[in-house]
């Protein structure tokens, strides 16, 4: 090892007390350091790597440092073809004095060992940080609503040397090095260097090049090194490897078109129904691409208007289903690359299908290699148990009063939209996120400021996301997962509200299902559960699910929740998937549902496609096909869905037969008669009051025998009666059949 140098020699006092002239030696001299900076920066474990290597300019001359450990011998090569010899300083650290005024262009020629060949590299020390003022500025007023753009891992270009910079935020790390088989994981030599009080650590390396793999050496407050996949990385390792990926994309998109018809479009009084899916069961073993072509296929000619995918961001258990997020940045690669991703949901868009991603801000997991406790402190999680662990998911909260974590997130939100262009996002476990006394017992809970149980911090980070996403994706649909009655969840911001464009109404979908599974002869003493959600309707903009959370864990598929031979069951799904259609509001249905399938979801398993070789299952699936057609040709079932000019009641209280009918009405006042029927006997000469007189096609019977149906019906058409009936001036006489479904239009 080398002598230090030695910077107070010249100034030992003499015998007489004086202090001689400090003497200055002749040519360069070499910028002085200490021990301490000089040992930090070889153990990789210093905070400001770039006040100690690359090339510094001292008393007109240039001092040039490298760690290079294990290097042989090590030489400066200037642009000119001139070398300069470096000599080993201190553990690892090599040293060169340039004798001119400023610092040149150079590079490094490095012999590994002796007798080998020299090799020349890039010295990452020599490049200027690549975030600007205005970047770290936004990022401390957690405002910075691209921050995919400058933290995490880009390919770049500077100076004509190619590599990628890497950037993360950790404020209480004391170091931070990055490590990948481009510097064999051992992070000495690329250790990043502090932004300062933004908390960002940044670092640009020579040579990486894209699908490097890399991760975040981090060293904590507690003097512990951890490896952290990178929160902001676009890509990552197939689980159950964590490793980032060094990703760019070069996938050129498609859809302007759609996306220019779609920022034009009010979603309200649009149709919309969704089919849920869970992609990597959906049909196991098709990845993006192979779903590009069949999913979107199946879906087009269902004739859903939208696509749901449950979460797609990395995690690494898939049997959370994608709801427990470790890359909040980077598209799972279980099934390819995030281009093959944006590929699929562009071909979405050339089908006219919308695409809506789950999305999950409530809470996230505590692997050691991703988030928690990230530089060793409780950064992206409230450090308070009792506002920073979930009790039922077993998980970490996030700390939605630090603004650095909220700008994580409302970014991330962006990210969808933006870079994968989704047409919307469905906000996970929102309840949860609203009640700080969320599924937490008296004394486990801290009340708000003002005393009370509502997560301030967390309205606040909603409204701020869905303000956000609403202004910068003009078009899409921001949906709440939320289960409780808190008021104005989609009212707008600037109203008090949440902001949501919907709300899943989850009553309804507890009320009907509840009804769904009363043996019918007890049905009318759970009536008001088919008519209560219209109390209700118009307080919220409403999506009615039947999603993947009503056909798992004991639960039962849809088809098995009525009670009943199987004939009763497939009955008993086609009338309440009528219901479903045909009540205000927007549908979503999961996966396997539209074709009856008869056990509950697996996702280690997929789905039964092979039921479609059976009759009873093409019906239904022939079924849901025809209500998604006879909803795009019915404005009656979507424009009005939330204004209660579009639905009123024929016959609401007739429990005793469990029949409801009812009317809804498009913006003209045209009017679609629906008349539902879950007792299992039909009714012949059944009389319901209509709107108007004249004939009136049956446009859909669910007894169909082309539905597996038993076939009672009005073949086609029936004509009014001038019988007054509940205070209309028409009635007609029906054949309501068993378990069914019919709905009426007006002939012209």
């Amino acid at each position: 090892m080398s002598e230090l140098p030695h910077r107070t020699a010249e100034q030992i006092p003499s015998a007489d007390g004086t202090v001689p002239a400090p003497v200055v030696p002749a040519g360069p001299q070499r910028l002085p350091l200490g021990e301490h900076e000089l040992g930090a920066t070889a153990t990789g474990s210093y905070h400001e790597p770039h006040a100690v290597l690359g090339a510094h300019p001292y008393h007109d001359a240039v001092t040039v440092r490298t760690l290079k450990p294990l290097a042989h011998a090590v030489e400066v090569v200037l642009e000119d073809g001139t070398s300069a010899a470096m000599e080993h300083e201190y553990d690892g650290i090599w040293t060169a004095v340039l004798d001119q005024p400023s610092v040149p262009r150079y590079r490094l020629r490095v012999t590994w060992h002796e007798g080998a060949e020299p090799v020349e590299v890039e010295e990452p020390y020599r490049f200027l940080p690549t975030l600007g003022e205005l970047d770290l500025h936004l990022i401390g007023e957690g405002r910075h609503e691209q921050l995919w753009e400058v933290l995490g891992a880009h390919l770049r270009t500077i100076d004509g040397v190619a590599g990628a910079s890497f950037a993360v935020w950790a404020p209480s790390a004391r170091a931070v090095q990055v490590i990948g088989a481009f510097n064999h994981w051992d992070g000495r030599g690329s250790a990043l260097r502090s932004l300062g009080s933004s908390g960002v650590w940044e670092l640009f390396v020579p040579g990486v090049a894209e699908g490097d793999v890399y991760k975040f050496r981090i060293l904590g407050a507690d003097s512990q090194w951890r490896d952290k996949a990178d929160p902001m990385a676009r890509f990552s390792e197939i689980p159950p490897a964590t490793g980032s990926i060094v990703t760019a994309s070069d996938y050129t998109w498609q859809d302007d078109s759609w996306l220019a018809a779609r920022a034009q479009t009010d979603a309200l009084s649009a149709p919309m129904s969704i089919y849920e899916v869970h992609l990597a069961s959906w049909r196991p073993g098709l990845g993006y691409v192979e779903l590009a072509e069949q999913l979107v296929a199946y879906v087009k000619e269902m004739g859903f208007t939208h696509v749901e995918f449950m979460p797609v961001a990395e995690h690494p258990f898939g049997g959370s289903w994608g709801y427990q997020v470790t890359g909040y940045f980077a598209p799972t690669s279980r099934l390819g690359s995030p281009d093959e991703l944006r590929h699929l949901i562009d071909a979405f868009h050339a089908a006219g299908i919308g695409v809506i991603v789950d999305w999950v801000p409530a809470h996230f997991p505590k692997d050691e290699f991703a988030l928690a406790r990230f530089d060793g402190t409780p950064l992206y999680e409230h450090a308070d148990p009792r506002r920073g662990e979930h009790p039922d998911w077993g998980t970490y909260i996030f700390d939605l009063g630090r603004k650095e974590v909220r700008n994580f997130l409302v970014s991330n939100a962006c990210y969808w939209l933006e870079e994968f262009h989704v047409d919307g996002l469905r906000v996970d476990a929102v309840a949860s996120m609203l009640y700080l006394d969320y599924s937490r017992n008296d004394g486990e809970w801290l009340p708000n400021q003002f005393g009370g149980r509502e997560n301030l911090e967390a309205i606040d980070f909603l409204q701020e996301t869905n303000a956000t996403a609403y202004k910068r994706a003009p078009g899409i649909v921001m949906i709440a997962e939320e289960s409780t009655s808190f008021p104005g969840v989609t009212r707008p911001t600037d109203q008090g509200g949440l902001g949501f464009g919907f709300k899943w109404n989850m009553g309804w979908m507890h009320d009907t299902l509840e009804y769904l599974g009363e043996d019918p002869i007890y049905r009318q003493y759970s009536h008001s559960d088919l008519t209560f959600s219209m109390v209700y309707q118009y307080s919220e903009n409403f999506v009615l699910p039947i999603s993947h959370d009503e056909v798992v864990h004991g639960k039962g598929s849809l088809i098995r929740k009525a009670p009943g031979d199987a004939w009763q069951q497939a009955a008993s799904e086609r009338a309440y998937l009528a219901l479903q259609w045909t009540h205000p509001g927007k549908q979503l249905l999961f996966m396997g549902s539209e074709y009856g399938q008869t056990s509950e979801w697996n996702e280690a398993k997929g789905l039964d496609w092979w039921l479609l070789e059976h009759a009873p299952h093409q019906g239904q699936q022939a079924f849901v096909r025809d209500l998604n057609a006879l909803m795009h040709a019915s404005p009656a079932l979507y424009e009005l869905d939330q204004d209660p000019a579009g639905f009123e009641w024929l016959i609401g209280d007739d429990a005793q037969r469990n029949t409801i009918a009812f009317v809804r009405r498009d913006r003209s006042g045209d009017p679609l008669v629906v008349v539902i029927n879950f007792a299992p006997e039909p009714w012949h000469g059944y009389r319901v009051p209509l709107p108007q007189g004249g004939a009136w096609s049956e446009v859909l019977n669910s007894d169909a025998p082309v539905y597996g149906g038993s076939g009672v019906g009005n073949l086609g058409r029936v004509e009014s009666e001038a019988v007054p009936m509940h205070g209309r001036e028409h009635s007609v006489r029906l054949e309501v059949p068993p378990l069914g479904a019919v709905v009426l239009r007006p002939e012209r």
